[in-house]
């Protein structure tokens, strides 16, 4: 199946093809890269790898009662959260309503009374008025890269100072040649939050930073046990201690490299290139 979206937002049009299995992959544009990959009617099988590295996240906060998605693709983060976590309060945030729209009608997204989808800038939703949050999850892209007021000391402050006592933020950024402002995220990550860790993404250039509202005294061994925890509460199918373990890396100093980035920063076209 081929059913684009005639509304085009400057990314290039939504397009939702399915493959031979059903699997099926939302694009911004022919031949852009896939901003999402659903199973239709399965919100257990997440199928990118940084989808389920996202959801280290429930080893920070195991019993999360209100959750914040900034970014939709095709639903694949919020209807797993809703299948495992069933009585958590779950907003999600998209800047195209034509994302939205096909999400529901094509990859398997559905509202109900705990799962809502605001269509608006993140940035914008993030700095209103409005309750807190226990976890918040940044995973805004356009066609190829995250928009540049979504990277910003300015915008992570306002995203930290909407997380509830000690609340994390996950952050899904790329570190490849695609991203040249990867140090500089990080490092503006780092001097936003009490806490920062990275998690490498097997197979794959994402990388998932956890950022932490205030101090934490939490190791490896204890990171690793409430993921088992959660395994088994929540009926998880796949590892989380195992990502844990093996992928957990505390930032206990700060990066030398990269430039914080500031609103000041940012020219017409988003970030300005580092020199």
């Amino acid at each position: 199946m081929a059913s684009p979206d005639e509304h085009d937002d400057g990314s290039g049009p939504v397009i939702v093809t399915e493959d031979a299995e059903g699997r099926r992959s939302l694009r911004f544009g022919d031949g852009g890269a896939r901003q999402s990959v659903v199973w239709p009617g399965e919100p257990l099988r997440l199928e990118l790898p940084y989808t389920r590295m996202v959801m280290v996240a429930l080893a920070f906060v195991p019993r999360p009662e209100n959750i914040l998605a900034i970014g939709l693709g095709g639903g694949a983060i919020p209807m797993f959260l809703r299948a495992v976590l069933p009585d958590t309060h779950i907003d999600v945030v998209e800047l195209d309503a034509a994302v939205v729209d096909a999400a529901k009608a094509y990859c398997g997204f559905q509202e109900d009374a705990l799962l809502r989808a605001h269509v608006a800038d993140g940035r914008a939703f993030i700095e209103a008025d409005g309750p807190p949050y226990d976890v918040i999850i940044l995973d805004a892209y356009g066609a190829d890269q995250i928009p540049g007021h979504l990277c910003t000391r300015e915008f992570l402050g306002a995203v930290r100072a909407r997380l509830t006592r000690g609340g994390a933020v996950v952050g899904n950024i790329w570190e490849s040649a695609a991203n040249p402002h990867f140090d500089a995220m990080v490092r503006t990550y780092q001097v936003s939050f009490h806490g920062l860790s990275i998690f490498e993404v097997p197979t794959s250039t994402n990388r998932i930073l956890v950022g932490l509202e205030g101090p934490s005294r939490l190791t490896r061994e204890s990171l690793v046990e409430r993921a088992r925890r959660v395994e088994r509460e929540r009926g998880l199918p796949f590892r989380l201690s195992t990502l844990v373990a093996q992928r957990y890396r505390p930032l206990t100093r700060r990066l030398a490299r990269g430039r914080v980035l500031t609103d000041a920063g940012l020219g017409p076209g988003g970030l300005i290139p580092e020199e």
